[in-house]
């Protein structure tokens, strides 16, 4: 059974500007939901990264590179160019997933699809520890 609010109007006058004041509201607060849930992940995310952080470095021995390490697909929010100079002149680019630890020198963002038209060029090449190419799908051998 269908309960009505006693105190609504009986015309449709009134009940029509009630109504699309009711819908103004709920489109007002689905927007405020819609960015309270986006503010949600963003904090969730950045818990699970700070509990995914070790709480004390590793001690290296003088000298030593550190370990590369590796974070799973879901986690990849990017990918970057590096440019490599030598005194013989530049090597060919290297792509890799933003979060490579691979990655030296200052490198430039790029988004996914820049990544895959690069990845077509003869002169760049696809890291071999983070294979950005089979992030994107290409696996480029």
């Amino acid at each position: 059974m269908v309960r009505t609010m006693p105190q609504l109007p009986p015309d449709p006058v009134r009940l029509r500007a009630i109504l699309a004041h009711l819908d103004r509201q709920i489109a007002d607060n689905e927007t405020i939901a819609i960015y309270l849930r986006l503010q949600r992940d963003a904090a969730l995310k950045a818990l699970a990264d700070a509990e995914r952080q070790p709480e004390r470095p590793q001690r290296q021995s003088k000298g030593s590179r550190p370990l590369p390490t590796f974070t799973p697909a879901s986690a990849k929010v990017g990918y970057v160019v590096q440019q490599k100079r030598t005194p013989t002149g530049p090597e060919p680019a290297l792509i890799h997933i933003a979060d490579c630890s691979m990655i030296e020198g200052t490198p430039q963002s790029i988004r996914a699809d820049e990544a895959r038209v690069a990845l077509t060029d003869p002169n760049i090449t696809a890291c071999e520890f983070c294979r950005p190419d089979t992030e994107l799908g290409m696996d480029i051998e």
